[in-house]
């Protein structure tokens, strides 16, 4: 079955109405002269038999033409069956007697007759009643049963043959959700890379390339399902790996390494999983490998994505990408495969690709969200991920995540990045070693002591532990110590405090005062604002400088309220 079409129902076919046609032939009846002892039959339907004795004198059907015996037994055998067999299922009255009230045999004889040719009329229309439903029902079985292949086969496909038709039926029909996996801090870590073949079986050529197998895209996702967090972190694909089974060793060969023939997507998949997860120090629960070029289909399908870059791209050679930052653009499917490979003409080569691959992956999530899918669009959509998409979650475990996606806050989804000179982030860094290029840790091949340090802040539900803002407290009292003593409290709870010290010397009526400096805290902002039942200010008080502090904390010593005066 065409995985793109859907199944046509059947057209009736209209049968051709045609006029009825009339038998008229009978002998001339001569009247009786005697008084016969019984009535004349009712009906006569041999056209030649015996002449009937009437008691009553009979009037005859007027014809023009009287046959003869001979000649009427003639036209009758040299009759065309068809005709006859087409007269008798519709059939008319050729003769009309005078009826004789004295006796109503002939009555009921004609009523037996009638019913007898009425009988084979009502079969024949049953049976051909019955083949239409027979036809119709074999049509809709064999068009399931094509459907219901087609169906299980993207399901088995994505799933990793962990789950079929049956299972995603019986997960739909549920209204329970099937918690996904988590690590030991809770949260569900998947790693998605991509590989840039015609299809899944690597086939180079057409939009494709050398090195079709290779995982040029390399990505973290990190979700909390009780907070709905969501973290996005991408690996460049020239990262020098532990020994592979080249000499090369760059962290895009490993899936390859062990999937060469496309015979075995777990032990790729599982082996990228064990490298990535030990550069940044996570546990990872599930994978999915996608085929960029799917991407086309799939971006079209939807009719065109919009995508905003934090960067300008001006890759004029290669891909043809040219985007300036902070500019919505809305772009077909080979506009965003062009982007997704690009890495030219950036300010941060991998990384910017990476960054824009996360850009494509939002577009593509805020137009489904936001466009009501046809059926067609839908079935494209399905048969698109069934031939680009393998994964080890089960159908349960999909349905899960697809429902979190429409739970969670998509828009505060955060972007990580291990090398950002605007943010003065500066994690990796550039190597050549033996002649190749890599893409090494800032602090020396292999040592991923610090960038372990950075992922399990980022990577961490508490928002005050992942925007780490440099907090100063200042004691405004007369209480030695008290700074210190709020200080250890605070970062029991996991705020960072730089710096303690008194306050000038001044009057601090407010047992609490928070004052806001730093972009990008509104999370350490709130989670003081509740800790201490008051609201943060952008004023510092005269005489303090807040430095390179992103907050100000200042304690204070509330006055007595005066009692009110009474008259005497």
């Amino acid at each position: 079955m065409d995985k793109n079409k859907s199944i046509d129902g059947l057209k009736t076919a209209s049968k051709k109405s045609g006029a009825k046609k009339t038998v008229a032939v009978q002998p001339a009846i001569k009247p009786a002269t005697k008084t016969a002892k019984k009535p004349a039959p009712k009906a006569v339907v041999n056209p030649i038999a015996k002449k009937p004795a009437a008691k009553k004198t009979i009037k005859p059907v007027v014809i023009d033409t009287v046959p003869d015996k001979k000649s009427v037994e003639k036209s009758f055998i040299n009759t065309d069956r068809s005709e006859v067999t087409e007269n008798f299922l519709a059939p008319t009255t050729v003769f009309e007697f005078d009826q004789v009230k004295s006796d109503p045999k002939p009555v009921e004889k004609e009523q037996k007759v009638t019913e007898k040719e009425e009988k084979p009329k009502k079969h024949k229309k049953k049976r051909v009643v019955l083949t239409i439903i027979l036809v119709v029902i074999f049509v809709l079985m064999a068009g399931a049963t094509a459907l219901l292949l087609w169906g299980n086969d993207i399901i088995m496909k994505i799933t990793g043959g962990r789950d079929n038709i049956f299972g995603a039926f019986g997960a739909l029909i549920s209204d329970t959700y099937e918690p996904l996996k988590t690590s030991n801090n809770g949260r569900t870590n998947i790693l998605a890379f991509g590989t840039s073949g015609y299809d899944m079986d690597g086939t180079e050529g057409d939009h494709a390339h050398d090195g079709a197998q290779l995982t040029d895209s390399i990505m973290v996702i990190s979700l909390d399902q009780k907070t709905g967090d969501i973290a996005m972190l991408s690996l460049p694909r020239d990262l020098k790996a532990t020994p592979t089974c080249t000499s090369t060793g760059k962290i895009n060969e490993i899936y390859w390494c062990k999937n060469m023939n496309n015979d075995n997507e777990e032990a790729g998949a599982q082996a990228l999983m064990n490298e990535v997860g030990g550069i940044l120090g996570l546990d990872f629960q599930y994978y999915v490998h996608v085929n960029w070029q799917s991407l086309i289909q799939i971006v079209n399908t939807l009719g065109g994505i919009k995508v905003t870059l934090d960067e300008d791209i001006h890759d004029y050679n290669w891909t043809k990408a040219v985007y300036d930052a902070g500019v919505e653009y809305e772009i077909n499917g080979e506009q965003a495969l062009g982007l997704a490979r690009a890495r030219h003409g950036t300010t941060l080569g991998d990384f910017s690709r990476g960054n824009s691959q996360q850009k494509i992956l939002i577009g593509i999530k805020n137009k489904i969200y936001e466009t009501n899918l046809s059926l067609g669009q839908m079935t494209d959509l399905a048969g698109a991920l069934g031939d680009n998409l393998r994964s080890n979650l089960t159908f349960s475990e999909i349905k899960t995540a697809a429902h979190l996606t429409f739970e969670f806050d998509l828009d505060s989804m955060r972007q990580v990045s291990l090398l950002d000179w605007t943010k003065d982030i500066t994690y990796m860094t550039t190597a050549n070693i033996n002649g190749i290029s890599y893409v090494v840790p800032s602090a020396g091949v292999g040592n991923y002591t610090a960038i372990k340090k950075y992922v399990e802040q980022q990577f961490n539900s508490d928002p005050v532990v992942r925007e780490a803002a440099d907090i100063m407290v200042l004691n405004g009292t007369e209480t030695e110590g008290l700074a210190a003593s709020e200080k250890k409290s605070l970062e029991e709870d996991g705020f960072t405090i730089k710096t303690i010290d008194n306050a000038p010397e001044g009057t601090y009526t407010q047992k609490y005062l928070i004052v806001k400096l730093g972009d990008n805290i509104d999370g350490t902002i709130k989670g003081l604002e509740k800790r201490y039942s008051v609201t943060a200010t952008d004023v510092l008080p005269e005489g303090i400088n807040g430095g390179n502090h992103d907050i100000i904390i200042i304690l204070g010593e509330e006055k007595p309220e005066e009692p009110e005066e009474t008259e005497e």
